[in-house]
């Protein structure tokens, strides 16, 4: 029996595209990275802050150097102010994790707000051994970044005048205090451990007699965290820092991360801020974070990641 035309109709076969083959990518997590436990602490801080007082609660300063935090913080009811003349009287105020002059407590009594202190304890730490250098008559050589909040609040722990500041091996060659007999030097908690062994030696050279901390300035996150990339830098071709720019930890992990081995060395703040032609023909990408940047942002670079690329971590 013949078939009919309807019967021997084969029907097409319809396929979806196929998937793109992604290129494979390994990223590898440095370890320790991202907050440390003063950050975890001064983000507490105001959290307790606005729970029992209510919004607002009033920030000098950003409590820690990220955008993503202070954001959140603010949706919170956190408002931030460079100084407490932005302050209403009665409000309640935090200061932040760098650490503030005397003079800003002493300001915050005197009219009379509430103010809550989220110094990170290693900050506050060299605040005393300024304290107790100048009552022992000593000069001091503070080694820091110019105008970081931190340099500023630790200088203002003692009378005007009493600190040098220096920043780099050229400038501890040239400083020159009042009696280098009488001298002791204090660091910045988030230095470069390199940078500032670079000039302690200068100054140590210049001035043998010169005092130093019992236990070094530089705070053991910052230490750790840079450690942990100077392992996975050599083999790496690229390496991703994820901080904000006015983070000083965070921009010394990508100076730390080139001087290793690996110059493809970026800071990105998250993940839609990356450029990923920056690692067009990378096989191996380093992540970590800085102490200011909490894990969430690394779990957004990866994801963006895992979107691009067949990712092994």
């Amino acid at each position: 029996m013949p078939y009919s035309a309807n019967q021997m109709k084969v029907e097409p076969v319809t396929t979806s595209p196929a998937a793109p083959i992604k290129r494979p990518l390994t990223l590898v997590l440095a370890s320790p990275r991202g907050f440390c436990a003063g950050v975890d602490r001064a983000i507490h801080i105001v959290e307790r802050a606005l729970e029992k007082y209510g919004a607002p609660v009033y920030v000098r300063h950003e409590i820690v150097h990220n955008r993503f935090v202070v954001e959140s913080l603010a949706q919170k009811g956190a408002v931030f102010v460079e100084e407490l003349d932005e302050v209403p009287d009665s409000a309640a105020v935090v200061f932040s994790a760098h650490g503030v002059p005397k003079t800003v407590p002493a300001e915050a009594d005197r009219r009379g707000l509430t103010s809550l202190d989220a110094t990170c304890p290693l900050v506050t730490k060299v605040h005393r051994e300024a304290e107790l250098h100048h009552a022992m008559g000593r000069q001091i050589i503070m080694i820091g970044h110019a105008g970081h909040p931190e340099v500023i609040g630790t200088i203002g722990q003692v009378p005007e005048g009493t600190v040098l500041l220096v920043g780099t091996p050229e400038q501890a060659e040239t400083v020159q205090p009042k009696d280098p007999s009488m001298l002791a030097y204090i660091t910045q908690t988030t230095l470069s451990v390199d940078d500032a062994a670079a000039v302690i030696e200068v100054l140590q050279r210049r001035f043998p007699d010169m005092a130093g901390p019992k236990r070094e300035d530089i705070c053991y996150a910052t230490t750790n965290r840079q450690a942990a990339v100077k392992t996975i830098a050599p083999h790496c071709e690229a390496v991703m820092v994820i901080g904000s720019p006015n983070s000083s930890n965070s921009s010394r992990l990508v100076e730390v991360a080139a001087r290793a081995g690996c110059s493809r060395s970026v800071l990105v703040q998250r993940a839609a801020e990356v450029d990923w032609s920056m690692i067009e023909g990378v096989s191996r990408l380093g992540i970590t974070a800085g102490a200011s940047a909490p894990e969430i942002l690394v779990e957004e670079v990866v994801a963006a990641a895992r979107e691009r690329f067949d990712v092994t971590i």
